[in-house]
């Protein structure tokens, strides 16, 4: 049972990953095209909130617990983090570098939720077992692996194709810029993980919460871009309306709609630290669109570090399910020496009124 819960994650977990991926490559087509992204994810999160919204409903109107002025303040600052300020930034990472830098950068992702776990104390590490080793160990190779991809080019690989440079001069002159805003993504999405794990023990419904947290968001994006820019035509999708339409509404049920209620369910099942180590799976899968489906051309540089991401996640996960089946273990132990503790006081007021 316990292996067979660990799989249903697991699946979960690369099924979000490739989601999000597909949202990118979406997300990327419809940019190209010149929409504003804040407006992107306004409708990207309003047609999230409508799709959760109705699964909720029927799903979990009569298990739903009372919602608390405090609980909307914590799914408020989840919303800002997790939603808006991360697809805000990553976004305008986007901007200033390329397609495969950004998502390399927020390969970054785990090993940060790993990092803030520790100062917040949500997660322990042993150095002297081989779980607690495992996950330092497979957290610095993500980490080599996640920068490799990003710094290291390398030479073609012989059969893929030459694509057109995408990439304009005016953001090499903004790498720097760039990568700062990237970094911001990368924490504001770590400290998502973090907050939604109080969030789900406090209000464990992972589909009502991800659609006060769509709604959230969607109210945020759209002040945020009637803050920066006025235009009103900027509201207005570029390029074809119908193919546009199409993305955007896929970006908002898959994207952020089944995407962050999996994510909330897995963080919830297992962890901040263990839903943020699939991360990478993006770059992974982003790199099979570009090949596949926009026609980019591979380099070694993104085959070896696709080979280091995967083998730190295999590491992290092992020491992750370690240090699970311990915690078992000496729970087992306990319950089996408990009984015998509680018949002690059984004996004695027997043999007091003998």
């Amino acid at each position: 049972m316990n292996c067979h819960g660990q799989l249903k994650t697991v699946a979960a977990m690369v099924a979000v990953n490739f989601g999000l991926s597909v949202a990118n490559v979406l997300i990327k087509m419809i940019l190209d095209q010149g929409a504003n992204h804040l407006v992107v994810i306004t409708y990207r999160q309003s047609i999230s909130t409508v799709f959760i919204s109705t699964i909720a409903f029927f799903l979990e109107r009569k298990s739903r617990p009372k919602l608390t002025f405090r609980i909307l303040c914590h799914i408020f600052a989840s919303a800002l983090l997790g939603a808006t300020l991360t697809q805000y930034f990553f976004l305008l990472g986007l901007k200033y570098t390329s397609a495969t830098f950004s998502c390399a950068f927020i390969n970054l992702v785990p090993a940060i939720t790993f990092i803030l776990a520790l100062v917040f104390k949500l997660e322990k590490v042993n150095l002297g077992s081989k779980c607690g080793r495992a996950k330092v160990l497979g957290t610095f190779i993500c980490i080599g692996g996640a920068l490799l991809l990003g710094l290291y080019r390398g030479s073609e690989i012989p059969g893929t194709s030459h694509a057109k440079t995408s990439i304009s001069s005016h953001r090499t002159k903004s790498w720097a810029t760039g990568s700062m805003v990237l970094t911001a993504a990368s924490l504001t999405w770590s400290s998502w993980f973090l907050l939604q794990a109080g969030i789900s023990k406090k209000y464990p419904c992972q589909y009502s919460s991800t659609a006060i947290l769509s709604f959230f968001s969607a109210t945020q994006a759209a002040i945020l871009s009637s803050i920066l820019d006025r235009d009103l035509s900027s509201w207005i999708l570029k390029g074809n309306f119908k193919s546009s339409s199409f993305h955007v509404w896929m970006q908002g049920i898959v994207g952020s709609g089944l995407c962050y209620g999996l994510m909330s369910w897995c963080v919830n099942k297992k962890g901040p630290v263990f839903t943020a180590a699939f991360t990478p799976f993006i770059q992974i899968f982003v790199a099979i669109f570009d090949f596949s489906i926009l026609h980019e051309q591979i380099h070694l540089g993104s085959v070896l570090g696709s080979i280091l991401v995967i083998a730190g996640l295999y590491i992290l996960l092992w020491g992750k399910s370690k240090e699970e089946e311990d915690c078992v273990m000496k729970q087992s132990q306990v319950a089996e020496e408990d009984p015998e503790c509680d018949m002690a006081p059984q004996v004695v007021p027997i043999t007091g009124t003998q």
